[in-house]
């Protein structure tokens, strides 16, 4: 197994619904706030080369929305999807396998494309089969009010009626070891319900891909949940179990949303869990 990280493009959110009920003089220490109270917001893959498989685990933004929806979130960077699978001398083609943690548009809008004529939508990945849950997919097909913005309906049906839609088999239990991915999955549901955090062994070391359940480096305290959460006590409660288990079994934290830190360790203080060091994934597993 080989994993890549993928970097589809970076963008902003707004700070304080970033982090809830924090103040903005506690969390702007380490996700510093422009004029527009905006902060920098990373949407980063990872890519798994696995035997013939090739995993993409969740696709961004995508490029299909008007610009009037990206001017909500203020794109900034060179970075793309595409250009960062070349980097590693592959092609959306290639791709066999598309992991979606969870289906709000900035975890899996790149996953579907206008077609040749802008007449409608298609998969963006041609060859590969999407991989969601059921019960998040009727969440998302169905969705609440406060959700409703977040599960875009061109992001979803046209992974439907493609035929490419699988979703992963699971039993009662929140944590499913050797999916059909050959990677184990945390099902939790503070944020949304049943998001999937991959937890891939890798070089001796264990990976968790957090994707919501701790944006950035600066969510790690426990109170420090963001204002997008459904049931933010809920997550609360996530987090304590996640990062007393990441402590104890010596975890790598992998950040899909922080634009400026993309693993990190974890160590134990008299205020609690708290962030350990800052990695680049080269710094962990290619130096």
């Amino acid at each position: 197994m080989t994993l890549y990280p993928i970097e589809t493009g970076n963008f902003k959110l707004d700070g304080g619904a970033m982090f809830g009920v924090v103040p903005k003089t506690i969390w702007q220490k380490t996700n510093p706030a422009d004029a527009n109270n905006l902060i920098d917001i990373a949407a980063r893959s990872l890519l798994i080369e696995d035997g013939d498989r090739l995993i993409l685990i969740d696709t961004g933004l995508g490029n299909k929305q008007s610009d009037k929806f990206f001017g909500y979130y203020y794109r900034w960077g060179d970075h793309s999807l595409d250009a960062s699978l070349e980097k590693f001398g592959f092609h959306r083609d290639d791709i066999t396998d598309v992991f979606m943690t969870h289906l709000h548009f900035d975890h899996c809008g790149g996953s579907i494309q206008w077609n040749k004529d802008r007449t409608g939508y298609e998969p963006a990945f041609k060859n590969a089969k999407f991989w969601t849950n059921e019960e998040h997919w009727k969440w998302a097909t169905e969705p609440n009010a406060r959700e409703k913005a977040s599960f875009l309906r061109e992001n979803l049906l046209p992974m439907h009626e493609s035929g490419q839609l699988n979703f992963i088999q699971r039993d009662s239990g929140r944590f499913l070891k050797n999916s059909e991915l050959g990677f184990d999955i945390l099902f939790v549901d503070g944020h949304t319900d049943k998001q999937m955090l991959p937890h891939l062994r890798y070089k001796g070391k264990t990976l968790v891909f957090v994707a919501d359940l701790i944006p950035t480096v600066g969510h790690i305290p426990l109170p420090y949940v963001m204002g997008y959460d459904t049931r933010p006590l809920l997550t609360l409660e996530e987090k304590e179990v996640f990062l007393n288990k990441a402590l104890t079994d010596d975890y790598l934290l992998f950040f899909e949303h922080d634009a400026h830190n993309e693993i990190c360790t974890l160590k134990s203080t008299e205020r609690g869990i708290r962030l350990d060091k800052t990695y680049t994934f080269d710094e962990v597993f290619n130096s």
